[in-house]
């Protein structure tokens, strides 16, 4: 349910986007908008508060928003409190983000290692996601557990590459179990 109202506003503000020519604006207001949100964690509160009737809400946004963020991200906003989806605002920017992103051919990489890459092994990584990929560029994202013993996971958007040393043993240990004797 939270996936697909993300995806319903996301792709709206998208389409809003796209129709009025304000890609970049848009997509930079909505990023400083996260920043500003996640550094202001009281605002959020106030606006996930039962306790507080819409139209407090709808005023405090305005107060705060209005004449300072376009009048698409604030009608934006007017109608996820009207709708009571605050608590998704953060899900449909990132959706949003996501969709400019893959608009532009910027492909968005979490890799997880097991141990810590050096900057030539992070560029090689990229070099060869950017090969094996549409995209023209990539924002990588490099993460390190010791849980995967060994290799590496890559996710992009939904898809995954799990060559871990972890993932390849409980493979080994699943056939093994399946084997029987007698």
């Amino acid at each position: 349910m939270a996936k697909l109202v993300s995806k319903t506003y996301g792709e709206a503000l998208y389409e809003i986007a796209m129709e009025s020519g304000k890609t970049e604006e848009l997509l930079a207001e909505v990023q400083q908008l996260c920043d500003i949100l996640k550094a202001n964690p009281e605002f959020d509160k106030m606006m996930l508060h039962p306790g507080i009737p819409k139209q407090e809400k709808l005023q405090a946004m305005e107060a705060v928003f209005k004449g300072r963020v376009s009048d698409e991200l604030t009608g934006l906003l007017e109608i996820v409190i009207q709708k009571e989806r605050y608590g998704e605002l953060q899900n449909i920017f990132t959706y949003f983000v996501d969709k400019m992103k893959e608009e532009k051919g910027i492909g968005v990489a979490h890799i997880t290692t097991a141990a810590a890459l050096t900057e030539a092994q992070k560029k090689a990584c990229v070099a060869r996601l950017l090969e094996t990929t549409s995209y023209q560029s990539i924002e990588a994202d490099f993460q390190t557990d010791e849980a995967l013993i060994g290799g590496m996971v890559i996710r992009i958007n939904d898809r995954v590459v799990d060559s871990s040393v972890r993932t390849k043993l409980n493979d080994l240990k699943r056939q093994l179990l399946q084997i029987q004797l007698g």
